[in-house]
């Protein structure tokens, strides 16, 4: 048996079934949250909204199966694979046709691989959905290392160590000899580093934020006062951010223990990211979204090990792509969503980093675009994929 059949072989069909007896312990848990411990907060201006937490746990409670949305899930195919010592899961959704073309797609935290359930079968099968055969995409999600049902690296890793484990699922263990690879949040930077360090397999990649910076800094009076403005809006972001990459154990003694915690956390950065009406959460999403993406940290226990990511990114020398300036050569999309809570610089700045060949700036949608937009997310990696081929 060759190598690659050996990789093949360990492939192990996954799916996800979480026990009663989990799911009970977690509706326990959620009924005797101390509610009454919470002062009136004053909406969503220091923190997650009490009114929104009390309905959205209600819900949680009385309405919502986890049953129908682990089916919904589980109507992919999964796997395990062993790569660098983690067992990783993957979905994996064979496109139609004769030459579909490999995608890999890759979420962030506090995502999952939940954002992608309405644009895997899209890209898979656009025939069914009006679109052209010969669009159609191998598609690949994976839990990222530390996340979801995926195994826990035995220390923190940041993006760059995780872009070649996942090169390592789509070359060793599927055989793909090249591919696209596709990122929001973390698979931005992930997706980065794919096109960076390994552009022998990874073709081309698509984006939809902007993770990297310029050792050199910005260069012109525009991407100066782009600079100026990021880091005044990111104010009142960088709490969570600077705790998770410097102390991630000491908040997950509290999260670990308490499903409402790690909902809150998660809800809040859905609500702040994303390009909602207003605080309404529930223009974007519905509660069956959230509490579907917030049961995977949930049910798996993994939320310690997924914000382990920022502590290793910070290891890796941060947002920093090369200390000389090399950019990613791999022919490169970027989809710029106006609500993004990264706010994308000038296109000359992201031209000093990337090879740029596609450059949509979209009509609405926010950071989690697989959830919030999907058509214009799907049509925007099709035209790239189409303009390769060319």
């Amino acid at each position: 048996m060759s190598a690659t059949e050996q990789q093949l072989a360990a492939c192990v069909p996954f799916k996800i079934a979480v026990p009663d007896e989990t799911l009970s312990e977690i509706r326990r848990r959620v009924s005797d949250f101390p509610w009454h411990e919470m002062p009136d907060d004053g909406g969503w201006s220091y923190g997650t909204n009490l009114a929104y937490m009390k309905d959205l746990c209600a819900y949680w409670l009385d309405a919502f199966d986890w049953r129908k949305q682990e089916a919904a899930l589980n109507r992919f195919s999964h796997f395990t694979a062993p790569i660098d010592g983690i067992d990783m899961h993957f979905l994996h959704e064979k496109g139609s046709g004769a030459n579909p073309t490999p995608l890999l797609i890759s979420h962030g935290w506090p995502g999952s691989i939940a954002e992608f359930m309405d644009i895997v079968e899209p890209l898979a099968h656009p025939e069914r959905h009006g679109g052209s055969i010969e669009d159609a995409f191998d598609v690949i999600a994976p839990s990222l290392p530390g996340f979801g049902y995926s195994g826990r690296p035995p220390r923190p890793i940041g993006p760059r160590r995780m872009a070649s484990i996942l090169n390592k699922l789509m070359t060793d263990v599927l055989g793909y000899r090249s591919y696209i690879a596709q990122g929001g949040d973390w698979g931005g930077a992930i997706s980065s580093w794919l096109g960076f360090d390994h552009a022998s397999a990874c073709k081309a990649i698509h984006i939809n934020i902007l993770t990297m910076r310029h050792a050199a800094g910005p260069q012109t009076d525009e991407e100066r006062a782009w600079e100026a403005e990021f880091e005044r809006d990111q104010i009142m972001q960088n709490g969570y951010r600077t705790q998770q990459a410097t102390r991630p154990q000491t908040l997950s003694y509290a999260m670990m223990d308490s499903p409402v915690g790690i909902a809150a956390w998660l809800v809040e950065k859905f609500n702040a990211w994303s390009d909602t009406d207003g605080d309404d959460i529930e223009s974007v999403y519905s509660k069956d979204e959230l509490l579907t993406n917030i049961m995977i940290y949930v049910t798996t226990r993994t939320f310690n090990t997924a914000s382990w990511i920022y502590y290793g990114r910070r290891e890796e020398g941060g947002r920093v792509l090369t200390a000389d300036n090399r950019r990613v050569e791999v022919p490169t999309a970027c989809a710029l969503f106006p609500a993004e809570m990264l706010a994308w610089p000038p296109r000359s700045y992201v031209e000093r980093l990337y090879n740029v060949r596609q450059w949509t700036e979209m009509p609405r949608g926010g950071h989690f675009a697989a959830l919030e937009q999907p058509e214009l997310l799907v049509e925007d990696i099709r035209r790239f994929a189409r303009g390769l081929k060319r």
